[in-house]
């Protein structure tokens, strides 16, 4: 499958990743992709990125090396009421909007808890993709976020890094079956994402792949085959 871009990446700036971002777009463009997304953690990680580096974002060009970025963040989902660690003024800054669970920074609750808050965050019109919902930090019922994503144009992710087997996440596999079996039945597109955090990782889509070929996913539901594809997705969640 042809790969044209890798959308969920991070710098040095998020405090705990090891290349910067002329780093990153050089090996993406290496990799011959048209399209990547830099998408830096937001407050709640420790050391990670201030408000401040968002704000100024518009410094760096959007065209690099041969290929086009997209700046933004992967924002903290804080708890069952789906609130983010990041306003509405920062968020109105930003290419791209991921937002995603970390147990550093998350209240946990019950299943129907968890998934209630995670509806309302693929409700809001700002995020375009919800990142690892798989990984097993929070117990999450699938279906319903299934049917959530394609009712919003929303996109559920497929974390390539959370199924490291040295990632040690021993509900990840089970439930990205889950997920991809659901998306094909009920015709959702769902994203790869490398969550690189050093420039050798960026589209380095292995072990989801191998989930794909297990569930016989059918390509033209992934979004990294195009970016033309991609972006007319987003297009269509307008804020």
């Amino acid at each position: 499958m042809k790969i044209e871009l890798d959308v969920h990446t991070h710098t040095i700036a998020s405090g705990h990743a090891f290349s910067t971002l002329q780093e990153m777009a050089q090996a993406a463009s290496e990799k011959g992709l048209k399209l990547l997304g830099i998408t830096e953690h937001t407050a709640g990680i420790p050391g990670s990125c201030a408000p401040i580096y968002f704000r100024n974002l518009y410094v760096v060009p959007r065209h690099m090396y041969g290929i086009e970025l997209m700046l933004g963040a992967e924002i903290n989902i804080l708890d069952c009421n789906g609130n983010l660690d990041m306003d509405e003024f920062y968020l109105n800054l930003l290419d791209l909007r991921i937002a995603g669970i970390h147990s550093l920074c998350y209240t946990p609750g019950t299943v129907e808890e968890n998934t209630h808050g995670m509806l309302r965050v693929i409700a809001n019109p700002y995020i375009h993709i919800i990142s690892h919902p798989g990984d097993g930090t929070a117990r999450l019922s699938f279906e319903p976020l299934v049917l959530a994503a394609k009712k919003h144009h929303t996109l559920l992710e497929i974390n390539n890094s959370s199924l490291k087997p040295c990632r040690n996440k021993t509900e990840a596999r089970a439930n990205n079956l889950e997920i991809l079996r659901l998306c094909k039945r009920y015709e959702v597109p769902v994203i790869l994402g490398s969550d690189a955090h050093i420039s050798f990782d960026i589209a380095t889509y292995g072990h989801a792949l191998e989930l794909v070929a297990e569930t016989e996913f059918p390509e033209g539901l992934i979004m990294n085959r195009s970016v033309e594809m991609f972006k007319q997705y987003l297009a269509a969640k307008r804020v």
